[in-house]
């Protein structure tokens, strides 16, 4: 697009704007100034007949009869459906019929006003000029109407006094044209004001509007890449939960192997990929308002400790000191979201330092706590300071090194405090360390409860007594995934059916009823083939085969809505690609149910 014919189409649209409205103000008082005008006049001949009988009163009010009879050619403005769009006809309408009505009157003086009554005269020549001045407000809008408003009946008044040619009319000709000179500039300033404040709203309209559409535009780019980002990682959770569960199998049986490294590492590195795409998640479930904080008074001694647990090893492996400072202090929070925002700071932290330290500190301040998370690393410039928390934005890190991660964690911090209406301040300086600054309210201390810990995955181990030699029915439409899933039960000694749509899943619960037994959970994906909502598609399983069947979703869905409607239906949920562990553990909860 070009910026100089948006620029020229912007004020051709404005001029429009104010034409309109310019011609909308003349005709709003039409119909009641042509009643006081007929008013004026019949009012006047009457007085100048009944003083002078002077037939050419009649001619002149004749003249002005026709003259008001022409008022539908006005009136028919507010008539027309297309007014608006008509706006330049109109005014030129106007204009003319300004020009009869005001050369109407400037005949009365030639026709009506004597030439030997002097205050007759006087009289006279003040109506005309008292009509000029209360007509200009409702002309001033346009200095065309102005114009043919005021010339052609001065112009009249002016020159029949010069025609008369005494001293005392000359004079009154010379205080006529002061007075039309000085009309006309209150009406320039008059109308210059007008069109000003015209320009100036519309042009705040216009202004507003384009606002308003740049926001549209970002939301829906904010939109767009919600949906992309949710899509990319759906398409990419589906193969890495199949890698992820034949890795597994593969590292289990290669127990006592020198090619058991290999299994360790190629899971590693699926546990890192999986962590990257939880991250994302992490995003999707803020934004799309899944996780409602449960606000309470924490300590923050134990969720310093557990901080420290976390991160010490990560740090020293860097070289660097973590300090954290043990607390006496109790804040009022949600303790999982808290630490999670804490956990952010410092792992971030510790990928921008690459020597000194990390300093976790809390300060108590009145009504109020700050805590601080304080380094010595790279820093930041004052004008990176606000992007630093957009998604994805790292600062120096062109080559997207992913020992500094994805760029996320910042974007959680920002979600994660906003969520929680605990303000974080950045005070940074590049090359010298940042600190970022969290402001929480100050909580009277409770009886010790337990805090809320990180979550990581724990050993690889034998399934609990209850998990071996079960049945379960998974509804995927992905082969691939569903023969991972095979073998990955299977080797945990539990036997796995198989169904990719609604149809196959009923046909193999009759044939469990129909033989006289029955699954023991239901795994279902949320997304099945040609778009086929597999979490209703389970609930209508359950609902009609056995209402008291476990039912665990498995999903790589990570749009917003989506999550809302899973986070709504009360479903247990694990998010591809799964850790083999959690997925063991699940089975191992929904059999002890």
């Amino acid at each position: 697009m070009n910026p100089a014919l948006d620029l020229q189409a912007n004020d051709d649209n404005t001029a429009a704007r104010v034409l309109r409205a310019q011609v909308a103000s003349l005709f709003a008082t039409s119909w009641s100034s042509t009643i006081a005008d007929a008013v004026l006049a019949w009012c006047l001949c009457a007085l100048f007949y009944w003083r002078l009988h002077e037939p050419m009163v009649l001619v002149w009010l004749g003249l002005h009869t026709i003259q008001v009879l022409r008022y539908p050619v006005i009136g028919a403005y507010h008539r027309d459906p297309d007014a608006a769009q008509r706006s330049a006809f109109w005014a030129r309408r106007q204009w003319r019929e300004l020009v009869y009505y005001s050369a109407t009157w400037g005949l009365a003086p030639w026709l009506v006003m004597p030439d030997d009554d002097l205050p007759f005269t006087t009289l006279f020549m003040l109506v005309m000029l008292g009509l000029a001045s209360a007509g200009v407000p409702a002309v001033a809008p346009r200095w065309a109407s102005v114009l043919a408003f005021v010339l052609p009946m001065m112009i009249g008044l002016i020159t029949a006094l010069l025609w008369l040619g005494d001293t005392v009319h000359l004079f009154l000709a010379a205080c006529c044209g002061v007075y039309l000179a000085a009309t006309l500039h209150f009406a320039r300033r008059q109308h210059l004001l007008l069109t000003e404040s015209l320009l100036m709203r519309f042009e705040k309209e216009a202004l507003a509007e384009q606002l308003a559409q740049q926001n549209a535009l970002t939301q829906r780019a904010s939109d767009e890449k919600t949906h992309f980002f949710a899509a990319a990682s759906h398409d990419l959770r589906q193969p890495l939960h199949a890698i992820a569960l034949f890795g597994a199998v593969l590292e289990k049986s290669l127990e006592g192997r020198p090619e058991h490294a290999h299994a360790t590492r190629l899971m590693r590195a699926v546990h890192a990929l999986g962590g990257s795409l939880d991250t994302m998640l992490d995003v999707s479930r803020l934004d799309a308002g899944v996780i409602e904080p449960e606000r309470q008074p924490m300590a923050l001694g134990p969720a310093f400790l557990d901080i420290h647990q976390t991160f010490a090893a990560l740090a020293e492996d860097k070289g660097l000191e973590l300090r954290v400072r043990s607390t006496p202090l109790w804040v009022h929070s949600d303790p999982a979201l808290l630490q999670r925002l804490l956990a952010n700071l410092v792992d971030n932290a510790i990928k921008y330092t690459a020597r000194g330290g990390v300093l976790l500190v809390a300060r108590a301040r009145g009504a109020q706590v700050s805590i601080d998370v304080v380094d010595t690393g790279v820093g930041i410039a004052p004008e990176h300071s606000e992007r630093v928390f957009d998604e994805f934005y790292q600062i120096d890190n062109p080559g997207r090194d992913r020992t500094r991660g994805l760029g996320i964690g910042l974007s959680i911090v920002r979600r994660l405090s906003q969520l929680l209406a605990h303000p974080v301040q950045l005070h940074s300086r590049s090359g010298r360390g940042s600190r970022f600054q969290i402001i929480l309210p100050a909580a009277e201390p409770q009886p010790q409860t337990a805090t809320p810990t990180l979550e990581w995955p724990t050993p690889l181990s034998a399934p609990a007594p209850e998990t071996r030699h079960r049945r379960v029915l998974l509804i995927d439409d992905e082969t691939d995934i569903a023969e991972a899933v095979a073998a990955f039960l299977s080797a945990w000694g539990m036997e796995l059916q198989a169904a990719t749509d609604e149809a196959s899943a009923q046909n193999a619960l009759q044939a469990a009823l129909a033989g006289g037994w029955r699954f023991d959970a239901l795994l279902c994906d949320f997304r099945l083939a040609d778009g086929a909502d597999g979490l209703a598609a389970a609930l209508r399983l359950r609902t009609r085969f056995d209402p008291e069947l476990p039912l665990l979703l498995v999903t790589g869905e990570t749009a917003p809505e989506r999550l809302q409607r899973v986070h709504d239906s009360g479903v247990p949920v694990l998010f591809k690609p799964v850790v083999p562990e959690q997925l063991l553990q699940a089975l191992d909860q929904l059999a002890r149910r």
